[in-house]
């Protein structure tokens, strides 16, 4: 049974990346989204702390910690930045084809990499026409006479693109077959016919590096291609089920940021001789936020508690993804809002926080496309 109890384990491990986001995090967060650079070294550092592959099995070098472990840090980080945060942690999500899908030969080679040194690793799905219609990409995989792949293709919106030195990443073997021609693979930055594109200019996560992937004749060995030819759409959805949980997390960690320098700020401002925080309407808004941190951190801990146990999830995934990122962009604008004309400018870190919020509600499945998942289960009696 589903238990929100948070062992000493735990709490020790929170206390880490409570610190870590405080004290290395937030002091250096407004710099980074205004030069919109990469802080390698402070990635680095996460690194060296265990607080990056969390998920990794023991058997690779990694930690071994559960998805609720990873979700807990994810909070933290994300109360620190979500842009920094959303870096560590896609180290998480690119492992996870290798993970579901790959072999032990696979898994030892290519996640001992991330436990043995500092090296970031992409989750190249979407495309420019294929970003939430997973069935339609067109990255396409070619079987060469005697074994082995040619692929060729464009990946798009690829979270840490410029700095990994691996990718995972799904092509299509035929485009009439739709899902069930869809291949996961894993392929080396230094591959001959692997290049990134430029670095996309973003609304909010700025220090997040974003750009495209574009694969030119790039030679896949068999060795190299994740479980079965044209299973791989069903190795993405569960990526998908396992990493959702996670956005929940960063959502209810920027929600709880949202609250906090909200609060602060009610009582140190005063309009008509109090502070703003004794009027009804400031009281409204920030009662509010704090009902959403806290349905948000019980999803996300019920759907990270279910992919632990070994339980269907696709429903409670998309549930906690999609109610956590709507409320932390309501919260951000609310808490704009507290802090009126001030909230607006870049002076205070409620205008970040607002920006930063908005890709919750887009990447890994849109609002939309939860609700969507959300409804199909409800139907199918999920």
């Amino acid at each position: 049974m589903f238990n929100p109890t948070i062992s000493e384990e735990q709490s020790q491990l929170l206390e880490t990346a409570r610190k870590f986001a405080v004290e290395r995090i937030i002091p250096v967060a407004h710099e980074y989204d205004e030069t919109e650079k990469f802080p390698t070294e402070l990635f680095r550092e996460a690194w060296e702390l265990g607080l990056m592959n969390v998920e990794l099995p023991e058997a690779y070098g990694g930690l071994g910690l559960s998805t609720l472990d990873g979700c807990l840090i994810a909070e933290e980080l994300g109360y620190g930045c979500a842009g920094i945060e959303t870096s560590i942690m896609c180290n998480h999500l690119g492992a996870l084809p290798l993970m579901v899908g790959g072999s032990e030969e696979q898994k030892d080679k290519w996640l001992g990499r991330l436990s043995e040194d500092f090296e970031f690793i992409s989750y190249a799905c979407s495309e420019p026409d294929a970003g939430s219609d997973v069935a339609g990409m067109k990255a396409k995989l070619t079987k060469k006479e005697g074994g082995g792949w040619i692929l060729n293709g464009q990946k798009r919106w690829i979270t840490n693109a410029s700095h990994a030195g691996i990718y995972t990443g799904f092509a299509t073997i035929d485009p009439a077959l739709k899902h069930k021609g869809i291949t996961a693979f894993v392929v080396d930055r230094n591959a001959k016919g692997v290049s990134v594109g430029k670095k996309e200019k973003k609304l909010g996560q700025r220090a997040s590096d974003t750009a495209d992937v574009l694969f030119e004749d790039v030679e896949i060995p068999d060795e190299q291609i994740l479980g079965e030819p044209g299973k791989g759409f069903y190795i993405a959805m569960e990526v998908f089920d396992k990493s959702r949980p996670m956005i929940g997390a960063c959502a209810a960690g920027l929600i709880r940021r949202c609250l906090d320098e909200s609060c602060k700020y009610a009582l140190e401002r005063k309009t008509f001789g109090v502070p703003i925080g004794n009027h009804q309407a400031i009281q409204m808004i920030l009662a509010d936020m704090a009902i959403s941190y806290e349905a948000s951190r019980l999803m996300y801990m019920k759907a990270a508690w279910e992919v632990d146990a070994g339980k269907k999830r696709t429903l409670t995934s998309s549930l906690a993804k999609c109610f956590s990122a709507d409320a932390a962009v309501k919260a951000a604008t609310d808490a704009v809002q507290v802090f009126g004309g001030y909230g607006y400018t870049r002076e205070y870190p409620v205008e970040k926080l607002y920006r930063d919020a908005k890709l919750l509600q887009i990447y890994e499945g849109t609002s939309q496309v939860q609700r969507m998942v959300i409804a199909r289960g409800l139907l199918r009696g999920a």
